[in-house]
């Protein structure tokens, strides 16, 4: 299998993703949910799209140009998965498999369902894919590693797969930058950069940075549509135990009764809520992102105003080329002795 016929293939699961019927996808979010609760059918829908959008024939094409198309050697590349939102392992699926390496997959537990159905469509689109792809629960075999996890098993991951090339990833969140003078129209394109996956994903703004003085009446009148996210237990449990401890301990915060808002000098913030810091001008703005540049993963403002971000709502609609941690993974592959 050439590297044209391996690109053929994944355009062909695009396609298929892209078109799933609903007599398909419901039962499919179903026995997702069944096993994540986090993964309900919209959450299902929405990576599904994304993926859709990933496999877009014309700028898949353009990425896989940038690197070599076949590998000199052909590698065993163990790759750990995270679960926190439905199918975010498949990106490092891509890359591998496109690169014509084999992938040994050691899953999320939080994501079977989903990912075992998406390896079986891509295998049902090429068989000839069987032979590259294994499901394991152990990586001993493995000339390569590619880890995604928490900043605590990142620790581990490099004590476990030090001795071999490896790609370890940690925690990343994303921000946005307001300043005032945003519409309602383009405050309420945030909406989805915050609630789409209940705020699980490392794309997920969990930090606003506005000027001193900001008034958040606007914002949070502009996010009231977003407020069916309540309708999820484990997020509204969230809500409700989030809002006590602040009421308790009687700190400052804005509540438009669906999702909280409280200064914080943190940068991951709960479910249900999100941090934000003032900034006084533009100098301090860059000093403070740049002082989080290695915790974040991407920042949006309205129409990308402040340089290097993205557009509001555009956060959860990543580019092919666009790496988990900002590290390239078709370069480290390309690499491998």
């Amino acid at each position: 299998m050439n590297h044209s016929e391996r690109l053929a293939a994944f355009v062909a699961l695009g396609h298929r993703l892209a078109s799933l019927p609903p007599d398909e996808l419901t039962p499919l979010a179903a026995r997702a949910r069944n096993q994540n609760a986090w993964f309900d059918r919209p959450s299902v829908a929405a990576a599904m799209a994304g993926i859709a959008h990933m496999l877009a024939e014309e700028p898949l094409r353009h990425w896989a140009a940038r690197y070599p198309a076949e590998s000199t050697t052909v590698h065993k590349i163990g790759v750990v998965m995270a679960g926190n939102i439905p199918m975010v392992g498949f990106h490092d699926v891509l890359c591998v498999l496109l690169s014509g390496h084999v992938l040994l997959a050691k899953l999320s537990a939080d994501d079977t369902v989903l990912m075992l159905w998406l390896l079986e469509e891509l295998t049902q689109l090429e068989p000839r894919f069987r032979e590259f792809i294994q499901v394991l629960p152990r990586l001993n075999a493995a000339d390569a590693f590619i880890a995604t996890g928490s900043d605590n098993t990142a620790r581990y991951f490099e004590y476990y797969f030090g001795k071999k090339p490896h790609l370890i990833r940690r925690n990343r969140t994303s921000v946005a930058v307001l300043t005032g003078q945003e519409s309602p129209e383009e405050l309420a394109k945030l909406g989805p950069d915050i609630f789409q996956y209940y705020g699980l994903g490392c794309r997920n703004v969990s930090k606003l940075f506005v000027p001193v003085g900001y008034d958040f009446v606007p914002l949070m009148n502009a996010l009231q549509p977003f407020e069916n996210v309540l309708h999820h237990h484990k997020y509204n449990n969230n809500y409700d135990y989030n809002k006590s401890i602040l009421l308790v301990n009687r700190e400052p915060h804005f509540d438009n009764g669906f999702f909280l808002i409280r200064p914080s000098q943190g940068l991951v913030s709960p479910i249900s809520m999100v941090f934000y810091a003032e900034y006084s001008s533009e100098i301090d703005l860059v000093d403070q992102l740049t002082d989080i540049a290695a915790q974040t993963q991407c920042v949006v403002s309205a129409g990308a105003r402040f340089a290097g971000s993205l557009p509001f709502g555009q956060a959860q609609q990543p580019a092919v080329s666009e790496y988990a941690d900002r590290v390239d993974t078709m370069e480290f592959l390309a690499e491998l002795p």
